[in-house]
């Protein structure tokens, strides 16, 4: 089974925390998340099998850096992909804190849903499926999986045993690390949000 998977978010980009980036294409890493990226892979311990990565270019350019410093190929897997905010995608924080919708979207993440787009619920229900395939998959030890914070906020609720409504009570910052240890009774969280200060 997979011991260990090392949950990591993308690095910086410059669009990062005034835009609602979403699925939107052409979204890069800047100097800055490269460099924290970097810092990344010096930290994770023990020495991974099996890099994955979300679609989107930004994780796929921070797993590249992940995969340059292991010596590893990337798998794409959808599974990790960012959650889609459908007619949101692209539109301004700023913007979206006049909509009510935005604004009943943070009080309810498991009941309400984007316009046009994915609810969170559906988005755990992704990534924890592909994470319990991950664990019962004899032939890999330690995993890193790329993706964004969303997902990765979801898998830990999930694995917390708490409900997705508290979905800000866990901050998920560029090129951190959160970490699920494996056993035959399932993953327990043995690591949330870890950075490497530059």
């Amino acid at each position: 089974m997979a011991r260990i998977v090392h949950l990591v978010r993308h690095g910086h980009h410059a669009l990062l925390g005034r835009t609602l980036c979403g699925r939107m294409s052409g979204v890069t890493l800047d100097d800055i998340g490269c460099e924290e990226i970097a810092r990344c892979a010096a930290n994770v311990s023990p020495r991974p099998a099996l890099i994955q990565s979300s679609p989107q270019r930004r994780c796929m350019q921070s797993a590249s850096i992940l995969a340059a410093h292991f010596g590893l190929p990337i798998e794409i897997v959808p599974a990790l992909d960012e959650l889609d905010y459908g007619e949101w995608t692209g539109r301004s924080f700023e913007e979206l804190g006049e909509d009510p919708q935005w604004l009943h979207w943070n009080r309810r993440r498991g009941s309400a849903r984007p316009p046009g787009g994915e609810n969170m619920r559906s988005l755990q229900t992704r990534i924890v499926g592909h994470l319990e395939q991950l664990r019962s998959d004899h032939s890999t030890g330690t995993v890193i999986a790329v993706s964004h914070a969303e997902p990765i906020r979801a898998a830990l609720l999930h694995y917390a045993r708490r409900h997705l409504d508290d979905f800000l009570s866990i901050e998920i910052d560029p090129s951190s690390i959160s970490s699920l240890s494996a056993d035959r009774r399932g993953f327990r969280i043995t690591g949330v949000n870890q950075r490497v200060p530059a």
